[in-house]
């Protein structure tokens, strides 16, 4: 193969320049106040362009020349990827030296970016791939293939580049990714124009198209798949401090009690990293049974955090719908939990409740202990609606006051994860728990009755209030004393290593 070098055109540096000229000497003789001094976060490097011309002329080399290398032998799938990989290697140096003759020598980073791309095009992810390799996004909307609004952890917000040259080439970049989504099938067809499914490195994919102006698609990044409750009061510097030590120590004594939680808050207010940080503390001998629409919790250090997890994950369905309406082979997360209770564990863990598996859900937590789920809620006092909203989608055969008593019955606590976002503003998202409400039951006129064990401080962050009633004993036979916190009650504060740094608080 001959490589012809490509000429791009340089890239553009964005605006902004700043003055270096002295400051204007007062009119009237008097110094004014100083101005706040605004420290805003630095950019990230621009990096290397890439010729995706180039890149795909690669991928199509790479590919003839490793199908000639399984022509007539047998071999392992390692053997196959490193091959892969090594061909990968020689077919990038070689496009540098024919660069580098043509007196356009290219740098390493240049070449190492060139290298992830091909690689990633072999793999079907495209462009897409340096979007996933960005430590420093939190969250990508695809907007059509020109229109890429990348988030960044801190709150900046910027414009990439297109990572596809059409629509079509991005629905067909979406389609590989789902061709490729864990052990179960996932599809973006024009029977099925939805998707939801876990990246390769962790973060999670939604897409839509054909019932859309332009295909789009969601990408959030799960930097935190590996944390504890230590990380979130505060021992890991790249994580907001989401609890202080006196509700980091009434969760790990929950967990060891086995009491049943429910995490609720909006949607990218740390749901999902509050409950990996709870599942840290079960003992890695224990099995219990983790069921998701698609796998996201699951542990990074399985092997030895959770040696004997058992990871379920919902499939969806295919071709003509039955009787039931349902499409042929669907598996809800509502169909696996009653065969999770024949796994013969104590927990249950379901990532997401969102439709009609809140009952059987609920339905298992009555007799098991330690079980958890998230759900989606606007406010505390909105949870418990949330469940009767969900519980009612069950089925002609569920009442409100069913689905009361239900909750009652199967939750111990309620952990609410409040964000405020002020990016608006010139700040940042703040991420932290700000309630957790112990469920005492169903009162006499059928409605869930709490206790505000923590509740928002003067700073909106979960401070202790009142001590737990119904779940006492149950702590007091793991060896926590819920007693300690009353004179941090009586002082009305918490124990948070830092104070909040907000916009509006410097206002």
């Amino acid at each position: 193969m001959r490589f012809e070098p490509v000429s791009s055109d340089p890239r553009r540096q964005p605006p902004g320049a700043t003055s270096t000229a002295p400051p204007l000497p007062p009119a009237n003789g008097h110094h004014p106040a100083p101005m706040p001094v605004v420290t805003m976060p630095p950019a990230p490097p621009p990096r290397p362009r890439v010729d995706f011309q180039v890149v795909r002329e690669l991928r199509r080399e790479l590919s003839e020349r490793l199908t000639r290398w399984q022509r007539g032998r047998e071999f392992s799938v390692d053997e196959e990827d490193t091959e892969r990989a090594r061909l990968a290697v020689q077919l990038v140096a070689e496009y540098a030296d024919s660069v580098r003759r043509a007196g356009t020598p290219m740098a390493a980073g240049e070449e190492r970016l060139l290298l992830d791309q091909v690689t990633a095009e072999l793999a079907g992810l495209g462009r897409l791939q340096t979007l996933l390799v960005d430590a420093t996004i939190e969250e990508v909307h695809i907007l059509g293939c020109d229109q890429v609004r990348i988030t960044r952890h801190g709150g900046g917000v910027d414009w990439a580049e297109p990572i596809a040259d059409s629509d079509d080439e991005l629905v067909e970049i979406l389609q590989a990714a789902a061709r490729r989504a864990g052990a179960t099938e996932r599809s973006l067809s024009t029977s099925k124009p939805t998707l939801d499914l876990q990246l390769p490195d962790g973060s999670r994919l939604a897409a839509v198209f054909l019932v859309s102006h332009r295909p789009y698609a969601v990408i959030r990044k799960h930097n935190t798949l590996d944390v504890t409750l230590d990380d979130l009061a505060g021992s890991r510097g790249d994580l907001d401090e989401m609890v202080d030590p006196l509700l980091r120590d009434f969760l790990r004594a929950s967990m060891r009690a086995g009491l049943n939680i429910m995490v609720a808050g909006l949607a990218g207010a740390g749901k999902t990293t509050v409950i990996r940080a709870l599942m840290s503390e079960i003992p890695p001998d224990e099995p219990y049974v983790l069921l998701e629409e698609s796998r996201e919790l699951l542990p990074a250090r399985r092997g030895e955090r959770h040696r004997a997890v058992m990871s379920f994950e919902a499939r969806e369905g295919h071709g003509e719908r039955g009787p039931d309406g349902r499409p042929a082979g669907e598996v809800s997360i509502a169909d696996l939990i009653p065969v999770s209770l024949r796994m013969g564990v104590l927990r249950i863990i379901v990532g997401e409740v969102r439709s009609r598996e809140i009952v059987p859900m609920l339905q298992a937590m009555t007799t098991s202990r330690g079980s958890m789920c998230t759900i989606h809620a606007r406010t505390p006092g909105g949870v418990s609606e949330r469940i009767i909203e969900l519980a009612l989608a069950h089925g002609r055969e569920m009442t409100v006051d069913q689905a009361r008593r239900m909750a009652g019955n199967a939750l111990d606590l309620i952990v609410y994860v409040t964000v405020e976002d002020e990016t608006a503003i010139g700040g940042r998202k703040h991420r932290f728990v700000s309630h957790v409400e112990e469920v005492l039951g169903v009162s006499e006129g059928s409605r869930i009755t709490t206790t505000q064990v923590f509740g928002p401080g003067p700073d909106g962050r979960a401070v202790p209030r009142h001590l737990p009633e119904r779940v006492r004993d149950q702590l007091l036979r793991v060896g926590y004393d819920a007693r300690l916190l009353s004179r941090w009650i009586e002082a009305g504060q918490g124990a948070w290593r830092r104070p909040r740094q907000t916009q509006l608080g410097r206002r």
